[in-house]
């Protein structure tokens, strides 16, 4: 159980909302899915339950959950506030939404690849390597690779030396999430594949293939976000 000492209420109702987004990330509480109710939640953190009411209430304003009267609270959004300034996982349609970060990820990835391999200083191919590596073992024992995932597209960015490209990041993560939430791990080889060819490329310096190895992940995984969606479509018609 979770035990909070007494502090100013706002700053109780601050901390519980941290702790309730961490919880619904570390079960997972996947998106549709109802998180506890108030009662158990309180009992839970340690707390009353209008502080519950308070970080539910927060956790909604920010697109993450959805108070459903006479149901209860859903899940409908498991990027955490901070990954997500710009307030894109409020949008309702979410394989409309994937597409159209598609669009902007395959404007500026492949170029941020390309400057990697340009910029990226030995200390970063480290740790590229790593993360390139432990994205793989993750994915290939069935845990969930996705916030390695992001560190390995967050450290392509920060390779280019390029400071307004890392104020991108948060835009490049909300798309990683999105994708990973409605395909549910079905490129893994894929992944590999292109994470491998884009690391190789960037320790080569190699910015063309950086940038083509770039292109192929982004390729696959818009591809396979067109299959889901139209296999979605022509369900929809069948019922």
């Amino acid at each position: 159980m979770y035990q909070f000492e007494k502090m100013d209420k706002k700053l109780l109702g601050e901390r519980i909302e941290d702790e309730l987004m961490r919880y619904i990330l570390e079960q997972p509480v996947e998106m549709g899915q109802k998180i506890p109710n108030e009662f158990d939640l309180a009992k839970l953190f340690g707390v009353g339950r209008s502080t519950i009411r308070e970080a539910v209430k927060g956790l909604a304003s920010k697109g993450i959950l959805e108070v459903r009267r006479g149901s209860g609270t859903y899940v409908v959004s498991t990027c955490p506030p901070k990954e997500d300034p710009l307030g894109l996982s409020k949008l309702q349609d979410k394989y409309k939404l994937a597409l159209e970060l598609f669009d902007v990820r395959l404007m500026l990835e492949p170029e941020i690849a390309a400057q990697a391999a340009e910029h990226a200083s030995a200390q970063d191919t480290e740790q590229l390597k790593l993360l390139c590596s432990q994205v793989e073992e993750l994915y290939q024992s069935g845990e969930d690779h996705i916030p390695k995932d992001i560190e390995f597209h967050t450290c392509i960015a920060r390779c280019s030396q390029n400071r307004v490209v890392e104020m991108l990041v948060p835009i490049i993560n909300t798309a990683v999430m999105t994708f990973a939430n409605l395909t549910h791990r079905m490129l893994m080889n894929e992944t590999i594949e292109t994470h491998r060819a884009m690391v190789d490329a960037i320790i080569d310096q190699d910015p063309v293939g950086a940038r083509c190895a770039m292109i192929m992940h982004l390729t696959y995984n818009r591809q396979a976000l067109v299959r889901i969606l139209k296999e979605q479509q022509e369900k929809g018609i069948r019922e």
